[in-house]
């Protein structure tokens, strides 16, 4: 059920076309029915086409946008995706640790779709070591997974093991997305003690800019709404699969998916 008065803070780059990062995380939240906010740690200059540059803000102001969000409006659920140097890391975990919040979300943003690098080599140690463990759920995709674990993977048994790899860097849940692998798009949830396959349709479509930002804050919205951690991956990805069954051609290149699908049917 909506309530936009459940807040939901998204921590994360801004995408100049409006089809991941900031831009995508509020279109999420508010279709899915959570009030969005927002904390900008980059500006990157992209379109359908790829990413062009990237500028990193301050650490000051990057704290100071967590302070004036937390203290007046107490996020319920908070989702992080780009977070592109060591020191922007360092400064949302002791964020976070001034500010707790039950629900976090951590995409791990590594590289766009059109190959840009949007997480400075320099930074996995400090992902793996500070923000990782605050986790309440970690949702790579394959590359990134790889990246993380240090292991191939090309199957769903190689899903898990890079999983469980992740797992015990102190997260409560990892979610291990497989859509670049062949077949069905099969996602595995893995706990402590849960290992859950969600099995999906495939969509063949070209525009499916934002579906990693997409489905970490629908997850962010569902977890803030009261859903458990499966019913919010299950709905999160049902969300995810209309959304890149509707998107839609807009620019030259890979268009976005429909975050307001609901509407247009």
């Amino acid at each position: 059920m909506k309530n936009y008065r459940v807040p939901t803070l998204t921590i994360a780059g801004s995408d100049s076309s409006g089809g991941a990062g900031i831009q995508a995380d509020l279109k999420t939240f508010s279709a899915i029915g959570t009030y969005g906010m927002s904390v900008i740690t980059a500006i990157t200059a992209q379109n359908t086409e790829g990413v062009f540059d990237v500028e990193e803000l301050s650490s000051e102001i990057i704290k100071s946008q967590i302070k004036a969000v937390c203290e007046d409006i107490p996020p319920k659920a908070i989702k992080i995706g780009m977070v592109s140097s060591p020191k922007i890391i360092k400064d949302i975990v002791e964020s976070l640790e001034i500010y707790p919040c039950e629900y976090v979300v951590v995409d791990p943003v590594m590289i766009s779709k059109s190959g840009y690098s949007l997480l400075r080599p320099e930074s996995k140690e400090n992902l793996i070591k500070y923000l990782i463990p605050k986790a309440y759920i970690v949702t790579p995709n394959v590359p990134e997974a790889e990246e993380i674990s240090s292991i191939k993977i090309e199957t769903v048994e190689d899903m898990k093991k890079a999983g469980n790899i992740i797992l015990n860097m102190g997260p409560k849940y990892v979610l291990m997305k497989g859509g670049h692998l062949e077949g069905d798009c099969v996602d595995v949830l893995i706990g402590k003690d849960m290992f859950e396959v969600f099995k999906g349709e495939r969509i063949n479509r070209k525009n499916t800019h934002g579906t990693g930002c997409t489905i970490s804050s629908a997850i962010t919205s569902h977890l803030a709404l009261g859903h458990d951690i499966k019913e919010s991956v299950r709905l999160s990805k049902e969300y995810i699969t209309e959304a890149i069954r509707y998107s839609f051609d807009i620019g030259h290149g890979v268009g976005p998916v429909h975050h307001f699908y609901k509407e247009d049917k």
